[in-house]
C-alpha cells in the first residue's frame, strides 16, 4: 500500500487539498483511497443502531452492506493514542489493494512519508521546524525553514510530484 500522510496545523487546509488531490489524480486515471486520522476519541457508528448494537453485545467487527455504500466497524481496544502500533494502517492493505496510492489526512506521529500543508495566516510555525523528516511543505507563503518547498496552488504539479514519490517509496 502506498501511503503518503499529508500533515498540517488546525486551519491550514489539510482536507482541502486532500480533497484537490483526490480529483486530480482521479482525473489522471488513477485509483486514490484516503484515510482520516483524528487522534479526537469519537463514535464512527450510530448508536442505538443495528450494528451498534452488534459491536456493544461483543463482535469482534461489524459489516454494514448497503445498496450504495459498505462499512466495517472494529474496536482498536486498549492500545493507548500516545503510543500507536506502528503497523496500524496495514489493516487498510487488503482493502485498497487495487489503489494507486492511499493519502492519509493528518497523523503527524507516523514514520510514513509526510508532506505539511502549510499557511501563513495561521500564525504558527511549520511542524516541519521541528520534524526534520517530512519531506516537503506544500504553501504559497515564504517558509522560515531550509525545507523543500512545493507550490500549493499548482495541484497539477502536487499531484506529480505525490505519484513520484509514491513509486520511489519502497514502504
Amino acid at each position: 500500500m502506498r501511503r503518503i500522510h499529508i500533515i498540517g496545523r488546525k486551519n491550514s487546509g489539510k482536507t482541502t487539498l486532500v480533497v484537490e488531490l483526490v480529483q486530480q489524480l482521479s482525473a489522471m486515471g488513477k485509483r486514490v483511497a484516503t484515510i482520516k486520522h483524528t487522534h479526537h476519541r469519537h463514535e464512527l457508528d450510530v448508536p442505538g443502531k443495528d450494528s451498534y448494537r452488534h459491536r456493544e453485545a461483543g463482535a469482534a467487527a461489524v459489516g454494514i452492506l448497503s445498496p450504495a455504500m459498505n462499512a466495517v466497524f472494529w474496536p482498536t481496544g486498549p492500545e493507548a493514542p500516545a503510543n500507536p502500533r506502528p503497523d496500524r494502517y496495514e489493516i487498510f492493505g487488503a482493502l485498497f489493494a487495487d489503489c494507486d496510492l492511499v493519502l492519509v489526512e493528518g497523523d503527524s506521529r507516523t514514520t510514513a512519508l509526510k508532506l505539511e500543508v502549510w499557511r501563513e495566516e495561521t500564525a504558527s510555525p511549520p511542524i516541519a521546524s521541528e520534524d526534520r523528516s517530512i519531506h516537503a511543505i506544500i504553501t504559497d507563503s515564504t517558509v522560515p525553514l531550509p525545507a523543500p518547498v512545493w507550490p500549493r496552488h499548482d495541484i497539477s504539479l502536487l499531484a506529480q510530484r505525490i505519484l513520484e514519490l509514491a513509486q520511489s517509496d519502497p514502504q
